[in-house]
């Protein structure tokens, strides 16, 4: 028998934690949580706006460990991370909360999400329409699904939940097939091309060049992982890519919000300043 990869060993785990979660609030309780709850910020329209300009539409990411490098930021407050994002030029947050694999928690995105004006995802491996009606209650404006994660049927199901509750998607794929298989089952504007692959952590932005061609231009290409220079980002602004996903070149940084005006808009100088978040 195979060893499992990274991405089966997270699913396997959080089938049961879902499963842990509805013992302890049902989805009748997280259904009227979330009608209560926040209204959404407009995820995707925020990206799609600021891409047509041919800006940088940056998804920043709070995020504190993750499985391939252990702990990224030991210092980890996400209101202070958040603000410091919004300061510097961030359209969008993601925030990881998934426990085991990455030291996220759901209590990170509430705090991200009240402490500066910007639309979040909830980054987490969503296997049940339970975890997607727990993120419009939290106050997730959208919701990813990780194509290589789910299988056509229940990825449409939980695209359908996602929009009953009011919620954007971005759809990831790693290669053709998956991008295929997202392009037939989901009508989202978001296509976000991952340039890590899941089941070996390894990383090639020639991942979103590659697959760049085969997106239909009514869709919204977000290049993930991988962006770590100038020279990253003028590679993809040339190709047409104007929305990223980034987190560990952030999180590695003194001063996160800094290091994301410093990448994708250095004409505006050093705005963000100082040696610690503010």
């Amino acid at each position: 028998m195979s060893v499992p990869t990274v991405l089966e060993k997270i699913l396997a785990r959080k089938a049961e934690e879902v499963a842990e979660r509805r013992a302890r609030v049902s989805l009748a309780e997280l259904e009227s949580q979330a009608k209560i709850a926040d209204a959404p910020r407009g995820f995707a329209n925020a990206l799609i706006k600021q891409a047509k300009e041919k800006q940088p539409a940056v998804i920043a990411e709070i995020k504190k460990a993750s499985p391939s490098k252990g702990v990224i930021r030991e210092i980890f407050i996400p209101e202070d991370i958040a603000k410091s994002y919004e300061k510097g030029g961030a359209t969008c947050l993601s925030v990881l909360t998934d426990i085991d694999y990455f030291q996220g928690s759901d209590l990170f995105l509430q705090q991200a999400r009240a402490a500066c004006k910007l639309p979040v995802i909830r980054k987490d491996f969503m296997v049940d329409p339970y975890q997607i009606v727990e993120a419009r209650a939290l106050g997730a404006d959208c919701v990813l699904l990780i194509v290589s994660a789910l299988d056509d049927v229940k990825m449409a199901e939980l695209a359908a939940v996602a929009k009953s509750v009011g919620l954007d998607v971005l759809v990831e794929v790693h290669d053709g097939d998956e991008l295929e298989r997202a392009l037939k089952t989901l009508d989202t504007p978001l296509v976000g091309v991952n340039n890590r692959n899941l089941h070996t952590f390894e990383v090639s932005l020639e991942n979103t060049l590659d697959l760049l061609p085969r997106i239909p231009r009514d869709r919204l290409v977000i290049t993930e992982s991988g962006i770590v220079n100038r020279a990253d980002v003028e590679l993809m602004e040339i190709s047409g890519v104007y929305s990223f996903l980034v987190g560990e070149t952030f999180m590695r940084a003194e001063n996160p919000g800094a290091e994301l005006q410093r990448l994708f808009f250095p004409e505006r100088g050093v705005a963000v300043s100082g040696s610690t978040l503010d």
